[in-house]
């Protein structure tokens, strides 16, 4: 089984540098699949409240016969329960679908700086921690001014942030940001969707004898970056972890570097 590094948080925690996304597995087949995952080693599971499969995720992590506290398990605070007081009841509303008595990691899913309710909702994630309820607290698609925000209001500096990040949009900026702050980076989408049809990543596969997504997971292994690649196909599951045997060399990561478009394949976060 592949061991798997991990990553310090800012708050002594740590968190596995390859995890399992369960965003668009539906609800009836979440328990499957991520039970699928934590056979084949993964030990950090991502879900959030609008995946509207954290039943079947909790379900699978009470049935594991790995302990709890080897599982990180990360959920999300979504849009319309953005704000102090709602922000508490949905956390709440989510560790009862969880089946679950705490989380490791508590995310607001996206800023929305229209509603400008990100900072009240961060208030209720700082309670959350206190508490012991989420061991850290973060955030996701924050951009550098949002973060500013937050860090001026000089609370508890968020441990992570989950970011749309891929060879087609490394976030450079944002990720150089987080290291001067000792904020964690997170991909998403770090496979770009499966769009890896390109002669830089084949060549690259060839040359190594990896699929083309093992290439890019090991190039943001190389980064420094936590990845969490989805997939429901077994064997995918399987090979999206087997990545810690091998590496690229410096003119691999530049031949990947090349693939830089700024192009998002999600929503915009100052719009969305």
């Amino acid at each position: 089984m592949p061991h798997v590094p991990t990553i310090s948080l800012n708050d002594g925690h740590s968190i596995p540098q390859l995890g399992f996304g369960v965003y668009q597995v539906p609800a009836a087949e979440a328990r499957g699949v991520v039970g699928t995952a934590l056979e084949a080693g993964y030990r950090s599971i991502d879900t959030a409240t609008i995946y509207r499969n954290e039943e079947g995720v909790g379900q699978a992590i009470r049935d594991s016969a790995i302990d709890r506290n080897e599982i990180f398990l990360a959920t999300k605070l979504w849009n319309d329960d953005q704000g102090y007081d709602s922000a508490l009841r949905a956390f709440d509303a989510s560790l009862g679908r969880l089946g679950l008595d705490h989380v490791d990691l508590y995310l607001i899913h996206w800023p929305q700086p229209s509603r400008d309710r990100y900072r009240d909702s961060w208030r209720a994630l700082e309670k959350i921690k206190a508490d012991g309820r989420a061991r850290s607290i973060g955030v996701s698609n924050f951009t550098v001014a949002h973060l500013e925000r937050l860090l001026g209001d000089h609370g508890v500096v968020p441990s992570l942030n989950q970011i749309e990040l891929h060879p087609g949009l490394p976030q450079d900026e944002l990720v150089r940001f987080h290291r001067e702050h000792n904020i964690v980076t997170e991909a998403w989408s770090p496979l770009a969707q499966g769009d890896l049809d390109n002669s830089v990543v084949r060549e690259l596969a060839a040359k190594h004898s990896r699929t083309p997504a093992q290439v890019v997971l090991r190039w943001h292994m190389q980064r420094g970056v936590v990845a969490i690649p989805k997939s429901a196909t077994p064997s995918r599951i399987r090979e999206n972890i087997d990545v810690f045997d091998f590496g690229l060399d410096d003119d691999d990561m530049r031949a990947i570097a090349t693939l830089n478009t700024g192009k998002r394949l999600g929503p915009d976060p100052e719009r969305f």
